[in-house]
C-alpha cells in the first residue's frame, strides 16, 4: 500500500509571509507574456532558466528541440523548466550522483526558489521519489499551488529571500549552498567499484574511472608492481642469507 503524501510545516513562523522589502534581489523578475520569436528577451529568459537549473550549461547541454517549442509558444516557460528537470542532463549530473534526500533539496532549491522545510519535507518528497520516481516527484513540485502562485507560467524561478532584513549581507546564492554532489557520490562510486575484488576502480566494469584516480596506476599495474616488489624482495632476502652463511663458513675455515 503506497504511503499518504506527508504534511510539512514551515521551519520559521514568518516563513510563508509576503515580502515588504524594497525593490532590489528580492524583486520578482517579471517575465513578459509573449516568450515566442527569436528576440533578445526570450534569449535572456532561456539563459536564466537554464543557469537557474543546471547552474551553467554548455551547448552541449542545450535542447534545442525543447527551446524551439518554447520559442513556438506549443510550451510556457513552466513546461520548459519541467522539460530541464527531466532531461537526460538533469538525471545524470543531479539526479544520479545523489540521495534521494539530497535531489529533495537541489529540485526544492532549483525549482521552489526556498530551502526545505527541514526533515519532513526532505522524507516527505524523498518517499515520493522511492515510490513514484523522480518524474512524479517533479510534477508535484512544478503543478503545486507554491509554484503557480510564485511564478505562474512564463516566470523563470528564482532563489527567494536572499535579502534578509537585518543583515548587511544576503543569503549565500543556492548553487553554491548546494553544489551538483558532494562527498556522498564519492563514497558511493568506491563502494560500487570492487565488484571485482581488486579493491579499487575495475576496467570494463561498466562504470567510467573516477576523476580522482585519473593519475593513479589501475589495479593491474598495482598488483604487477607489487608482484615484482615481493618477488626482489626475496631474491635480495636470499642473496644477502647466502652471502652471510659464505662470510661464516670462510671465517671458520680461518
Amino acid at each position: 500500500m503506497a504511503l499518504p503524501l506527508l504534511d510539512t510545516r514551515p521551519t520559521a513562523i514568518n516563513a510563508r509571509v509576503a515580502n515588504f522589502l524594497p525593490a532590489g534581489d528580492e524583486t520578482p523578475r517579471q517575465s513578459p507574456v509573449n516568450l515566442t520569436g527569436d528576440c533578445p528577451t526570450s534569449d535572456g529568459l532561456i539563459e536564466q532558466a537554464y543557469r537557474q537549473i543546471f547552474f551553467h550549461a554548455f551547448s552541449v547541454d542545450r535542447d534545442p528541440v525543447l527551446e524551439m517549442r518554447l520559442r513556438s509558444g506549443q510550451i510556457t516557460m513552466r513546461g520548459f523548466i519541467r522539460g530541464l528537470l527531466l532531461s537526460d542532463k538533469f538525471r545524470d549530473d543531479f539526479y544520479r550522483c545523489n540521495s534521494n534526500y539530497r535531489v529533495v533539496e537541489q529540485v526544492v532549491g532549483r525549482v521552489l526558489g526556498r530551502p526545505v522545510y527541514g526533515d519532513e519535507e526532505r522524507i516527505r518528497w524523498s518517499i515520493v521519489i522511492a515510490q513514484q520516481g523522480l518524474p512524479a516527484f517533479i510534477d508535484a513540485l512544478i503543478d503545486s499551488p507554491e509554484y503557480l502562485e510564485t511564478f505562474g507560467e512564463d516566470q523563470v524561478p528564482y532563489q527567494r529571500s536572499r535579502v534578509l532584513a537585518g543583515r548587511a549581507v544576503g543569503a549565500m546564492p543556492f548553487n553554491q549552498q548546494a553544489p551538483r554532489y558532494d562527498a556522498y557520490w564519492r563514497d558511493v562510486m568506491a563502494r560500487r567499484a570492487p565488484a571485482g575484488g581488486s579493491g579499487g576502480w575495475t576496467p570494463g566494469a561498466g562504470w567510467p574511472r573516477p576523476a580522482w584516480l585519473a593519475n593513479q596506476p589501475t589495479p593491474q599495474v598495482r598488483r604487477i608492481w607489487q608482484n615484482i616488489v615481493a618477488t626482489g624482495g626475496f631474491i635480495v632476502t636470499g642473496i644477502l642469507l647466502w652471502t652471510a652463511a659464505a662470510m661464516l663458513s670462510t671465517g671458520g675455515q680461518g
